[in-house]
């Protein structure tokens, strides 16, 4: 008998549309072909608006009304000419999600005429309705005026038939109710005091930019399939299903040959991406099955988050040409990997200089050092923060489970980096870091390997990995933005103290080299035990952060506190990227959307107890009372003991399991009722605290109860039917 459930999937794939078509030659033939940059100006803009708007986007340059009139009028044209009717303000709402508004192009002007209308007005600034998205306490429900206004350092694009332009959103009274506005202050904060530290190392004025790369973990399961699991499609995770008896413990999907179906896919979320100059570049299999990665060339770090919220779009609407659902729950598999966003930070000059990267002189080396240890210095200092910044209700079933970095900060350095700092601390004298080295397999035909100057350490939550540091432990559905902002903060916040500590060095009459030397010395002997090597998932580094003075809180809405801390409030406050009612209010927005997911987690699964599970266990379970009893009437006591113990056995299991599912399923509905009159970090630390258990608790029943019913009685589609793409 063919399972019902795999006819669905293959009917699915026979109905899935033909995926758009690359066109042939190279992708540079239409690479960037949506999007309003430099290319699209020459044609569309005067040389005279074309410089102003350059300033506008290199130096932060304020524009001009009269200008915005021109480069609306060029963009409108540029667009239409694409296809383009509509217009929208694209923006980033603490919903942690993109939200926009269509308005057409076509202004009616009476007697059945009409003309496109787009203003320079328009571009800059729109109204939409503020009182319908989280704002923490800033807007109340009657208060309804907003703003979006655009931001010309991130260039405008047009997807199917709209022009978007990338904007951010502010309330009536000015507090930013976005992502992008803080992140827009935090890179303008840190790019200043990162220059200020610079004159120091005989650069002035440098063009300071801070970068992000980020690798995006993703899940594709059939369509079909997905729309018969009400946890799915309401929670976006399996709130129930027992392991496959294979899953990725073969180790064999990691890196392995791409599906064809999946490749399929990939090249048209490539065609897509690379219209809109998303520099894409990487796509392979990751561990779990059904997994997969998608990582970009870095790029500043506010394109690189408006890049990676647009792929984020584009794969769940190219994965439903090709009969996939697109899942970016961070865990939505119980029993495989989950999924997270590594974010690649790093710090350099427009002109090409990393200041994560080790030099060729002992001087390139100080300045290396002195940046290291100032980063190192801020995340020390403010790692409950940066640990805050990634909490959320999905990435909490990834952190400290053994497949992610462990819910503790902390930074790796590797080998050659580390014994510098040592030697810094040692040595009154300029250090000296290694460079790569190579060595040969002996094998005549393979060159000579070189070999970076650190290791990589998969448990380590801000891992420094040769030029760059990967900030591991930020959640695949995020907006990175958001950490983003926290990371260029406290940096930036650090950097003045240590500017200040400097300055202070050489009025006291210190020549400027010996000032740096000396105080990023103290600086990374003030930062050290952050510094941590080793096994991040082990209870022994547990024990030792605590001692180390560490954040361990594992409760998110406890984590959540930091953002609220005296520390923060200061870090915020001085680099002008968040107020403290900002603050405030994100703390309130995040502690109501953690109790909002978890009620729907709560309620979800006791709707699928209820309607789902239960009555399919007492249908199995009525089946084998009635074998039961037929074996009864037919062989004498003693014999039908022997033949009936095994269903016997299953019918109480049954029973055990459904009374005790039940029983979970009444209290989580009558928690969730409970905590409706509570409100904030109250409310949330109750789901945390009291719910929660619960959920998992259900779980252990109601798996063990697929274990028990027949396979085509049961009405979900279990882990080896999701895991595996036919």
């Amino acid at each position: 008998m063919v399972n019902s459930r795999f006819k669905a999937v293959d009917d699915a794939v026979r109905k899935t549309p033909v995926a758009a078509v690359p066109p042939a030659g190279e992708t540079s033939g239409y690479y960037g072909s949506k999007v309003f940059n430099r290319e699209a100006m020459r044609k569309y803009l005067s040389e005279a608006t074309r410089r102003k708007i350059y300033e506008t986007i290199e130096r932060g340059a304020t524009l001009d009304k009269s200008v915005a009139e021109h480069v609306a009028a060029g963009m409108k044209r540029w667009a239409m000419d694409l296809g383009a009717t509509h217009y929208t303000h694209w923006f980033q709402p603490l919903t942690g999600g993109t939200a926009e508004k269509h308005d057409s192009f076509t202004d009616p002007r009476g007697r059945g005429a009409a003309v496109e209308n787009f203003s320079g007005d328009l571009l800059c600034q729109q109204e939409p309705d503020a009182s319908s998205f989280p704002s923490g306490g800033l807007r109340n429900t009657f208060e309804a005026r907003g703003y979006t206004a655009w931001d010309p350092s991130s260039p405008a694009f047009v997807v199917d038939d709209t022009l978007v332009v990338p904007t951010v959103f502010i309330s009536y009274t000015g507090e930013a109710l976005d992502y992008k506005t803080p992140l827009l202050r935090s890179v303008a904060a840190v790019t200043k005091a990162t220059s200020e530290v610079l004159e120091y190392f005989g650069i002035k004025g440098a063009d300071v930019q801070s970068y992000l790369g980020w690798e995006q973990e993703y899940f594709l399961i059939d369509s079909s399939l997905h729309a018969q699991r009400p946890d799915l499609i309401l929670s976006e995770r399996t709130l129930i299903g027992h392991g496959s008896s294979k899953n990725q413990q073969l180790e064999d999907h990691y890196f392995g040959a791409i599906p064809a179906r999946v490749l399929e896919f990939m090249k048209d979320l490539e065609f897509e991406a690379y219209q809109l100059g998303i520099p894409v570049k990487t796509r392979h299999n990751e561990v779990a099955p059904n997994q997969f990665e998608l990582a970009p060339v870095y790029e500043e770090v506010n394109l690189a988050v408006d890049h990676n919220l647009l792929v984020m779009s584009l794969m769940k609407k190219v994965a439903e040409r090709h009969g996939f659902k697109a899942i970016l729950h961070e865990k939505p598999f119980a029993g495989v990997n989950g999924s997270g966003k590594h974010c690649n930070w790093s710090l350099g000059t427009a002109d090409g200089i990393g200041l994560m990267s080790p030099g060729k002189t002992p001087e390139d080396n100080l300045r290396f050092l002195t940046f290291m240890a100032n980063v190192l210095k801020a995340v020390y200092d403010n790692n409950g923060l940066l640990k805050a910044s990634i909490a959320t209700a999905a990435n909490s079933h990834r952190l400290g489970a053994n497949e992610a970095p462990p819910a503790i900060i902390s930074s790796f350095l590797g080998k050659q980096v580390s014994a510098a700092f040592e030697e810094l601390l040692n040595t009154k004298d300029l250090v000296k870091i290694g460079a790569k080295k190579g060595y040969s397999l002996g094998i005549s035909q393979i060159p000579e390997l070189l070999v970076d100057n650190t290791d990589r350490n998969r448990t380590s939550p801000f891992a420094f990995t040769g030029n760059r540091f990967e900030f591991r432990a930020v959640g695949s559905s995020a907006n990175c933005g958001a950490p983003l902002s926290v990371l260029n903060a406290i940096v930036a916040y650090q950097l003045k103290q240590y500017k200040k500590a400097v300055d202070k060095r050489i009025a006291a009459g210190a020549s400027v080299q010996q000032a740096v030397l000396d105080e990023t010395r103290e600086t990374f002997r003030a930062a050290k035990e952050i510094v941590f090597d080793g096994n991040g998932y082990s209870d022994e580094w547990k024990a030792e952060a605590k001692r180390r003075g560490l954040d361990v809180e594992s409760s998110v809405p406890a984590m959540i506190d930091s953002f609220t801390s005296a520390q923060s409030i200061k870090v915020h406050k001085d680099t002008k990227v968040l107020t403290e009612v900002e603050l405030k209010a994100r703390n309130e927005v995040r502690w109501e959307e953690y109790s909002k997911k978890i009620e729907i987690e709560a309620r979800t699964v006791s709707d699928l107890a209820y309607n789902h599970i239960i009555p399919v266990a007492a249908r199995y379970q009525s089946l084998l009372l009635d074998n039961v009893t037929k074996l009864k009437a037919l062989y004498p006591e003693k014999e039908f003991k022997q033949l009936a113990s095994d269903e016997l056995e299953w019918i109480k299991d049954i029973s055990r399991n459904t009374s005790e599912a039940k029983k979970i399923a009444d209290k989580l509905d009558d928690l969730c009722d409970s905590l409706e009159g509570s409100e904030g970090r109250k409310k949330a630390v109750g789901y945390h605290d009291r719910v929660v258990p619960q959920l998992e608790a259900i779980r252990r029943h109601l798996d063990a109860l697929e274990m028990i019913v027949d396979d085509q009685m049961w009405p979900l589609p279990k882990y080896r039917e999701l895991l595996f793409i036919r």
